[in-house]
């Protein structure tokens, strides 16, 4: 006999307000249709309003931060999403027991604004909130073709990203408790993310950078693999 587990996930994910404007995903309403879904920005094709969306906004970043090249600001873009990502998914986990599905045809996005204006969810599909299930919706949903849509503009290396990602998710579980610690743990040991960092109890060491050190004024993150901001011999390995 298969038994089968049903997850409810009410309409406006209004559970996930508490946490934070950073963990709020749009639903209903009134649906941005001009803005280009995700799913459109991953495949590189151009938009009407912003060209092409995932360049528009790697080029905000490089403004407001006075980034020195495009693949600083890539990187911090990217792990701004997959925080973003991680933070609907752990969230709702943890809230309704279930996820919804972010499937990238059905989120929206500004590439214009800030969280929570960011992202809008056509649809509201609950799915179960087991590791394989989240996996699949925030890395292999999302994770993966950003990362390849960057490659393709950027000189951004995969182990840069994918350090990204768990630094994300590692982050997001920090804000969320020690109920998120098992989940992320699980997460952590996905192939993508597996050899990223160490983590232990809360606290995580990445083996990347994600290079926010090159920003004029920045340093190295909590979770950084270097210690002090790498002198510019070492920056060969920071990626």
């Amino acid at each position: 006999m298969v038994l089968l587990l049903f997850v409810d996930l009410d309409p406006e994910l209004a559970a996930l307000r508490p946490l934070g404007g950073f963990f709020v995903l749009n639903t209903g309403g009134a649906l941005p249709s001009a803005l280009p879904t995700l799913a459109r920005t991953y495949e590189n094709r151009p938009t009407e309003t912003y060209g092409n969306p995932l360049t528009f906004r790697v080029g905000k970043v490089a403004a407001v931060l006075r980034a020195p090249e495009p693949r600083v600001a890539a990187s911090v873009f990217q792990q701004g999403l997959a925080a973003r990502l991680w933070s609907v998914t752990l969230g709702c986990a943890l809230a309704y027991d279930g996820v919804p599905d972010l499937d990238p045809a059905l989120l929206r996005w500004d590439p214009d604004a800030s969280a929570p204006d960011d992202l809008w969810l056509s649809e509201v599909r609950p799915l179960p909130a087991d590791p394989e299930t989240v996996a699949g919706v925030v890395l292999h949903g999302h994770l993966e073709p950003l990362a390849e849509a960057l490659r393709a503009h950027y000189r951004v290396a995969p182990g840069l990203l994918w350090g990204n990602a768990a630094s994300a998710l590692v982050g997001t579980a920090r804000q969320l408790g020690p109920a998120a610690r098992p989940l992320t743990a699980a997460l952590l040991a996905h192939p993508l993310l597996s050899g990223t960092g160490t983590l232990t109890g809360a606290a995580f060491r990445r083996r990347s950078c994600c290079l926010y050190y090159r920003v004029p004024g920045g340093g190295v993150c909590g979770d950084c693999c270097f210690t002090r901001p790498p002198r510019p011999s070492a920056r060969g390995a920071s990626g």
